[in-house]
């Protein structure tokens, strides 16, 4: 295990994989622990497109923060952010519009620390700790109340993390509670993983992460629209995440399906 890791808060599990830092490692980030990336290479054994699905996804957030500042928002709140990496979303709203204001929100505190460190000094990004299932508590967050104007347009980013909200803790329900506070003209990004076409890699990868402590339930194409309800979908609507609006020189390659997981964007009227 690394030992270079004195900005992880005190009382932190480092024996203990951490959904937030298997993700950073699918990305080619560097702030993971031995027992992420045995998870990881465990995952990839099973299903080794996995890095390349993590990172159409990355591509995927990219894009949208960029048609997001293309369409006039100028403030995102990210749920479920994860450890910053590169091409995260305040570094690519604010290479456009510099003023663009972004709060983060996270459970783990080993990317809330990290988010911490990374955005001291930038005036319009915040971090804030807290569970997305607690929507009252994150809106009302002093982070959110200082930099987020909600009676103007906000893009709501929830970007691969609906899928560790269990059916029980009604992901659609969390979703309208967000969307209910932001003002007409919103936009909210999503993407999740699916099973659709992949029922046996789902079942171990779900088998897995719930071993590990971070339940993930993998949907179909119709729940993951379900969670979309109530917002107008942005063309092309709800595709394979490298269907959703492909830079033009570099198209998707091979066979969309291959992408366990589905990318919207949609706006709220």
């Amino acid at each position: 295990m690394r030992q270079e890791h004195g900005w992880v808060p005190d009382g932190v599990d480092l024996s203990k994989p951490s959904a937030a830092r298997v993700y950073d490692y699918y990305l080619g980030g560097s702030h993971n622990f031995a027992v992420d990336r045995e998870m990881a290479r465990v995952a990839i054994e099973d299903w080794p497109d996995l890095p390349r699905i993590m990172q159409a996804n990355r591509a995927f957030l990219r894009r949208a923060v960029k048609f997001c500042v293309q369409v006039g928002i100028r403030q995102f709140l990210d749920i479920g952010s994860g450890i910053p990496t590169v091409g995260n979303v305040h570094e690519v709203a604010q290479e456009l519009v510099p003023d663009c204001r972004v709060v983060y929100v996270d459970i783990d505190p080993v990317a809330v620390a990290h988010s911490r460190i990374m955005l001291g000094g930038n005036d319009f990004s915040e971090i804030v700790q807290a569970d997305l299932r607690q929507p009252d508590r994150v809106l009302d967050a002093p982070e959110v109340r200082a930099l987020l104007d909600l009676t103007q347009p906000v893009a709501v980013m929830m970007v691969a993390v609906l899928h560790f909200v269990p059916d029980a803790d009604d992901p659609a329900g969390l979703v309208r509670g967000y969307l209910d506070a932001v003002a007409p003209g919103s936009h909210l990004v999503l993407s999740h993983a699916c099973t659709d076409g992949m029922a046996e890699q789902a079942e171990f990868h779900q088998k897995l992460y719930r071993r590990a402590g971070s339940a993930l339930t993998m949907r179909t194409r119709d729940q993951v629209a379900g969670l979309l309800a109530g917002t107008e979908l942005v063309s092309p609507g709800l595709v394979r995440l490298p269907l959703w609006r492909p830079d033009p020189a570099a198209p998707p390659e091979g066979d969309p399906t291959v992408f366990a997981g589905f990318a919207a964007v949609g706006q709220k009227v």
